[in-house]
């Protein structure tokens, strides 16, 4: 039972308020073979589902956690995974309602029925090494039910490609503008100061010599001068998208 059922069945008298309290400590937290504490309230409590990361676990690892929260959910989400991952998680659970993003390094296991969208966020990445971290983003928000405008490869080295995006995103009235940017990280600013939409800055980790981990772009988008833009932290997709998806959805 999820919080919904137990404050439904409590409502409909088939269950005290002893047995409620009881269903909902067992429902906030899950431990998962040892290794895991899986934060099922989330969701509810926040509006942003929880993501497992999946870099530093084994593939096994990740298999545990998916195969027992879809025990007690019907959306799972895993971020940073590669092929062994997806291996390991479909051998547990099969393939059905399972989609892996290998451009995003993630896997979604998403079984809720269809449901409309409840935003649109513009995703604009600088350039095509970008890209990885963008698409990181535009699955945390269709998993979050946000319609997703992705515009790839307009950084400020050709300003020229950058207008038809520009207009486009104007046009469609987007709620929120991601622009991930590597290099100089020089495009949300640009993007912020033609722009009357929230930006959400995502420096990412490609460029050469100094800086080329990320840390150039990211200091560059701190230091902006232009107002109405946010930052998160280098390569933060899932961040950059939970923030993006909050405040389109109260829009």
């Amino acid at each position: 039972m999820n919080i919904r059922d137990i404050l439904a069945s409590l409502k409909e008298g088939s269950i005290g308020v002893e047995e409620a309290e009881r269903l909902l400590r067992l429902d906030y937290v899950q431990h998962i073979e040892g290794h895991t504490v899986f934060d099922h309230a989330r969701q509810l409590r926040s509006g942003v589902p929880e993501v497992v990361y999946g870099l530093s676990k084994d593939p096994e690892t990740v298999a545990d956690i998916v195969q027992r929260a879809m025990e007690r959910r019907d959306l799972v989400i895993v971020s940073r995974i590669n092929d062994d991952h997806h291996a390991a998680v479909v051998a547990r659970v099969g393939e059905d309602d399972l989609r892996y993003e290998r451009k995003a390094r993630m896997l979604v296991v998403d079984r809720r029925v269809k449901r409309e969208p409840k935003g649109k966020v513009g995703i604009i990445t600088a350039g095509t090494s970008d890209m990885g971290v963008a698409e990181e983003a535009r699955v945390m928000l269709e998993a979050m039910d946000c319609e997703c405008l992705c515009f790839h490869d307009v950084g400020v080295a050709g300003m020229h490609r950058f207008l038809e995006p520009m207009k486009k995103v104007l046009e469609q009235d987007v709620d929120v503008l991601i622009v991930v940017a590597g290099m100089e990280g020089a495009l949300p600013t640009l993007v912020s100061s033609l722009s009357h939409i929230p930006v959400v800055g995502v420096p990412v980790s490609t460029g050469y010599g100094i800086g080329g981990n990320g840390e150039a772009a990211l200091y560059s988008m701190l230091q902006s001068c232009a107002p109405g833009l946010a930052v998160v932290n280098i390569d933060n997709g899932i961040g950059a998208a939970s923030l993006a998806a909050m405040i389109a959805r109260r829009r």
